[in-house]
């Protein structure tokens, strides 16, 4: 028995990496997985029908039930009937992951509008066609449903990427209003995850370079030949299976970073600091007050942990030193604003 049994599912970009490992674990805890992508390069070109096919294969080589889709997300009636896939193979969809994406990174002066648009068809616009036509079932159905939205930490702001991070960005607040809007249809829940895997995307960062000249291999093989280490993909999966299952009933609107073994919920956006006046500010006095009460506040933001949180790290190696860790069973452990705040006073 699983903890899918009955339940039904389309997993975008599920060909390679993190949404292969979604969708043959969503597969091995009892769901029927639509396995959707079309075989594309990282750049989103040259598509490949059998990538898509190889893991409904291994889904069913164990025992799974799964079916292939090579359309694009882009597409909004190819979206439509992905959905309608779903229903005629396995009576209906329970379960939405839009993990799909591509790369076309270049400074914001050098890129290009082909560029751009491409990015954001993809993560973007490719997320609001699943999501339209997966909320229509959801709605009539009215016996709730799972989206899963894949950000990416690369939104607070990364460097050489304004395509993807715009994207990335824009689905938290998808997600948010899918979380809002669909939770009163019998129970509809949305959450997105800003994953960390060493995937094809990692491959293309100059650094993955640097690991090949320095072992021969590039990040991704490494990782997807050791099932122990901290970027395989396979360390995002089970969180996402979670998600999915009825246990998770009530997780609804969150942000998640999963890396390795460690799994971050994002405060979502929250109020900071608040000036009030009797009167229409003057920009002299916004230039005395500001940098007075706020001064800490307006440097440019890291995003992530209370303090600060570089991504090369584990989020278990950036809070080793902030503040108490509460153990809540043997090796699980659980770090919170709280305890890190207490201890600081």
């Amino acid at each position: 028995m699983g903890n899918l049994d009955g339940k039904s599912a389309i997993v975008t970009g599920a060909g390679r990496g993190i949404g292969k490992a979604v969708a043959k674990l969503l597969a091995a805890e009892g769901a029927a997985v639509v396995v959707n992508d079309i075989g594309a390069d990282l750049a989103g070109e040259s598509g490949d029908a059998s990538i898509a096919q190889q893991v409904v294969n291994e889904i069913t080589a164990a025992g799974g039930t799964a079916s292939a889709n090579t359309d694009s997300i882009t597409d909004y009636e190819a979206a439509e009937a992905m959905v309608q896939q779903a229903v005629d193979n396995y009576g209906k969809l329970d379960i939405l992951v839009h993990v799909a994406g591509i790369l076309r990174d270049r400074m914001i002066f050098n890129m290009s509008e082909e560029e751009w648009d491409a990015v954001i068809d993809v993560h973007l616009k490719g997320a609001y066609n699943m999501a339209k036509w997966a909320s229509v079932h959801f709605r009539e159905r009215r016996e709730g449903g799972r989206i899963i939205n894949f950000s990416s930490g690369s939104a607070w702001g990364a460097a050489g990427q304004p395509n993807y991070a715009a994207a990335k960005y824009g689905l938290l607040g998808l997600t948010a209003v899918l979380a809002n809007s669909m939770n009163r249809y019998g129970g509809v829940t949305a959450n997105a995850i800003l994953p960390y895997a060493a995937t094809r995307m990692i491959d293309s960062t100059p650094r993955a370079q640097a690991i090949k000249e320095e072992t021969g291999k590039l990040p991704s093989e490494i990782a997807e030949e050791d099932d122990t280490d901290m970027g395989n993909p396979a360390n995002v999966a089970p969180f996402v299976a979670y998600l999915c299952t009825d246990a998770a009933a009530n997780v609804n609107g969150h942000f998640f970073s999963v890396r390795g073994y460690d799994i971050a919920i994002h405060s979502s956006w929250e109020l900071g600091d608040v000036y009030q006046s009797d009167k229409r500010w003057t920009p002299q006095e916004l230039a005395r007050f500001m940098p007075e009460f706020s001064g800490d506040h307006l440097v440019p933001p890291v995003h992530g942990t209370a303090d600060k949180m570089t991504r090369p790290q584990s989020v278990t190696q950036q809070l080793q030193e902030a503040g108490d860790w509460e153990s809540l069973a043997e090796g699980v452990e659980l770090w919170t604003r709280d305890l890190y705040y207490d201890a600081k006073e």
